[in-house]
């Protein structure tokens, strides 16, 4: 055994000291971003394990609004076995008329599932249970409609039994977002409910079971290849779930983001911890040099002894977190798109402990070069040389260090340069916390001097030699900042719903009104609600299939604002200019107009594609394509809760097309159950959609939101905390000088405590102010551009979280000061 090796672990006999901390903070970083990647890693693996269950096949094609021709149907049979869906929303209501519900009304052939299974609870067989007219519903639609097994209920102009409840939906994670429960019954029913109709809203799902020698790959450049103008949309079992896919992905990369967030913070941690621990050894490094060890050999004894302390912390909590999974399954598995497939995960627990090394060096090397440059004539001079500025090799391995994790970060990530800009931003921060030390210092050497002893003493404190301004400034900066930044975030997510909902507000959406009874719906509204607002659009839906000639199918780059391009689009025609919608460039066709197809798109989608006013799209309405100029661009309210659509034709060959209508209806809350009542009674096909359950479900949305953000930032501000107690400690042994040298001069305890408080006082007025700016920078940038939604702050929380933090935080650092202060001077005295 080498002799560094041999000092290092002989004093490591003597017990960590310091160096807790340094485990500590480690542990808790290394953790969290072992424990996010082995959760996002599961829920992925889980996508893809069971990828052809969640898709229900090997290969699915999915038309709108129309089902598949012979051909297609013969080349769809060519490569395998072919089963058939169809999705559409519908309501279901009680015989005496007294309840309804929205649903999503799945109908399905015989081969439903190819892959998976449906259980229905009790154990009846699906197939038993969809005969002779049978519907099975979830649990939520039973408690709805105040019904149980064995009722009937009417789903358009059909009667139908409910025969039994879903227990298990194996492609329910596939179908995306859904505004109600499950409605399952066979295609034989749905001819019979008359809902499928040329106009109405429906999408047709052929699943294909391949042979296991085919690829799912060459299927589905073959289809599109064999029917170019198709205009349908095929993910194969690789990507079951794209959306789930995405949002677990980019959640992963915003948690990690955090997570590496925390480790930085950490890294504070890390750098008092250890320069705290080697402060204290000062003596038996000087002593080590009295006896002929050198620099180097100083050097690799404690960074043996920081490596072996931070090899453990990593190791720990890496193990910690590769438990996450499970624990997030034990307690929240129902929240979870899709239950984790539960393993030990290498990649993201390696990574992990390559963060934690990587983040321990970079910190730990300047304290380690101190300990490198002390001199043996230290040990006679009571540590009150200065030491210098770090050497360059300290400020390359340091760099260096902190350069590799962020590119590991900006590799892995899914959006680089959010990610890079994300890691900027953190870096940003303890940068300019540290300059605002620097100021603070500067600043307090030439104020005047109080004439109150007490005060002079703390203002004193901030600049004089061995100062743990800097310390201090960081921790605290970093702990208020972080509350801040929560606090705005909460406001206004908490603030979103009311006060984005406009004054005037439907009280109902209704779809897929036939396009021949607009009046008579109007009638029937208004002989239910005779003051009831009503407004009336065509509603169409279809493909976005070329741009300026270019197939969507042929576009490599697609850009991020440029969403009309995925999947299908809702399409209206109108002679007028919706109500909430301003031209900012080209004009609106004149009234009475009946030349070429033109349509009006919505600027910001139309800045995201490049295009301007005499520009051409086209887009397939029911398998037929509808090209069309841009006349114009318009500024759409989204925020109108009315029907907004990003394009807009104007009157003419698209009202050929077979369509529906769509409607907003306003009345009074008391008159909401009669017209929902009269309208479902009236017209089979249509569906209404209450907007207080559109409300509630978001606001839902927005609470989870709300615990996410409040889960993912906990681990931030628990390394926060870690960080101010290593600042106290690391200035514990220069708090017990002072107080000693305090009390011999006769000051008592109670005036070295006024001193503390005053100090602590002065960086918190400071700090406080500064936080609550770089917080609200920090709450309007994840708001406005990460959520994507309006900035509604609600400011007094937010000063209370930084009032209360920072008289937390003094209270914190009053009682780590403690012990300083009960230090006996005699005692004290033979020891420093």
């Amino acid at each position: 055994m080498n002799l560094p090796l041999k000092l290092a672990l002989r004093d490591l006999r003597g017990g960590l000291a310091g160096l807790r901390l340094l485990a500590v903070c480690l542990f808790l970083g290394v953790a969290a971003l072992a424990g996010v990647g082995s959760l996002s890693t599961a829920i992925v693996t889980s996508l893809s394990e069971k990828g052809q269950s969640i898709l229900g096949g090997d290969v699915e094609v999915m038309l709108t609004q129309r089902q598949a021709s012979d051909a297609e149907l013969a080349a769809f049979r060519g490569f395998g076995d072919v089963g058939e869906v169809v999705r559409m929303r519908a309501m279901a209501s009680r015989l005496d008329g007294a309840e309804s519900v929205l649903g999503e009304l799945k109908a399905v052939d015989g081969t439903y599932p190819f892959y998976g299974s449906v259980r229905l609870e009790g154990g009846l067989p699906l197939a038993a249970a969809l005969k002779a007219s049978g519907l099975v519903v979830d649990q939520a639609a039973l408690d709805r409609l105040g019904a149980r097994v064995g009722d009937s209920v009417t789903i358009g102009d059909a009667r139908v039994r409910i025969t039994g409840i879903l227990a298990e939906e194996p492609d329910k994670v596939g179908e995306g977002f859904t505004l109600g429960p499950t409605l399952l019954m066979s295609l034989q029913t749905l001819d019979k409910t008359g809902l499928r109709q040329p106009g109405s809203l429906y999408r047709t799902h052929y699943r294909l079971k391949l042979p296991s020698s085919a690829s799912p790959e060459s299927v589905t450049e073959s289809l599109n290849e064999r029917f170019p103008d198709a205009a349908w949309r095929i993910q194969d079992r690789s990507n079951g779930a794209p959306g789930t896919r995405r949002f677990i992905e980019r959640l992963g990369q915003f948690l990690t983001l955090v997570g590496l967030t925390a480790l930085l913070v950490a890294g504070v941690g890390v750098g008092n911890g250890v320069g705290s621990y080697l402060d204290g050894k000062t003596r038996s490094i000087a002593a080590l040099k009295s006896v002929g060890a050198d620099s180097r050999t100083i050097f690799r004894v404690y960074m043996i002894e920081v490596g072996l302390i931070a090899l453990v912390a990593v190791i720990l909590g890496a193990v910690a977190g590769a438990f996450v999974p499970a624990i997030v399954v034990a307690f929240a598995g129902d929240a979870l798109p899709v239950p984790p497939e539960l393993g030990i995960y290498p990649v993201p627990l390696i990574t992990a402990i390559l963060y934690g090394l990587l983040a321990a060096a970079a910190f730990a090397i300047w304290p380690l070069a101190k300990a490198r440059d002390v001199p043996a004539a230290r040990l006679f001079r009571a540590g009150v040389e200065r030491i210098r500025r770090p050497p360059l090799d300290v400020v390359v391995l340091s760099f260096g260090a902190a350069l590799v994790i962020a590119a590991i970060a900006v590799v892995q990530a899914r959006e680089p340069l959010f990610a890079a800009a994300f890691i900027a931003a953190a870096l940003g921060l303890m940068a300019l916390l540290a300059l605002l030390a620097l100021g603070i210092r500067a600043l307090a050497a030439r104020l005047p001097r109080p004439k109150q002893p007490l005060l002079r003493l703390a203002l004193g404190n901030l600049h004089r030699p061995g100062s743990m301004t800097r310390q201090l400034v960081v921790a605290l900066g970093l702990g208020l900042t972080l509350f801040a930044t929560l606090a705005v975030i909460e406001t206004n997510l908490s603030r979103q719903i009311d006060e984005a909902l406009p004054r005037e507000a439907p009280s109902l959406f209704v779809v897929d009104i036939p396009a021949g009874e607009a009046d008579a719906f109007r009638k029937t509204v208004l002989d239910a609600a005779p003051g009831a607002a009503i407004r009336l659009v065509p509603s169409l839906r279809g493909p976005v299939v070329a741009v300026n000639g270019t197939l969507v199918s042929e576009m490599k780059d697609v850009p991020e604002g440029a969403w009309i391009l995925r999947g299908d689009r809702g399409l209206t025609y109108s002679a007028a200019l919706p109500d909430g919608n301003r031209i900012v460039s080209g004009k609106w066709w004149p009234e009475g107009y009946s030349g070429p197809q033109l349509v009006s798109m919505d600027a910001e989608v139309g800045e995201a594609l490049g295009l301007k006013v005499g520009d051409s799209i086209t887009v397939s309405v029911l398998g037929v394509d509808l090209p069309a100029t841009i006349a114009s661009f318009r500024e759409i309210n989204w925020d109108s809760l009315g029907f907004n659509f990003a394009l807009v034709y104007s009157p003419g060959l698209i009202e050929s097309a077979p369509h529906s209508y769509m409607a907003t209806v306003t009345v009074s809350p008391a008159e909401v159950p009669a017209v929902s009542r009269a309208v479902v009674r009236a017209f089979s096909s249509a569906s209404v959609i209450r907007v207080g359950d559109v409300i509630e479900n978001a606001g839902a949305l927005l609470g989870q939101m709300s615990t996410a953000v409040r889960a993912a930032a906990s681990v931030a501000i628990a390394a926060g905390i870690a960080v101010l107690v290593g600042a106290i400690a690391a200035a514990r042994r220069a708090r017990i000088y002072d107080s000693v040298m305090l009390k011999v001069l006769g000051a008592t305890r109670g005036q070295v405590l006024l001193s503390l408080l005053a100090e602590y006082a002065l960086l918190a007025i400071v700090l406080s102010a500064i936080a609550f700016a770089l917080g609200t920078a920090g709450g309007w940038y994840v708001v406005t551009q990460v959520f994507e939604l309006e900035w509604l702050p609600d400011w007094r929380p937010v000063i209370l979280t930084v009032v209360l933090g920072a008289a937390a935080i003094l209270l914190l650092s009053l009682v780590g000061s403690w012990s300083a202060l009960g230090a006996r001077p005699a005692r004290a005295l033979r020891n420093l």
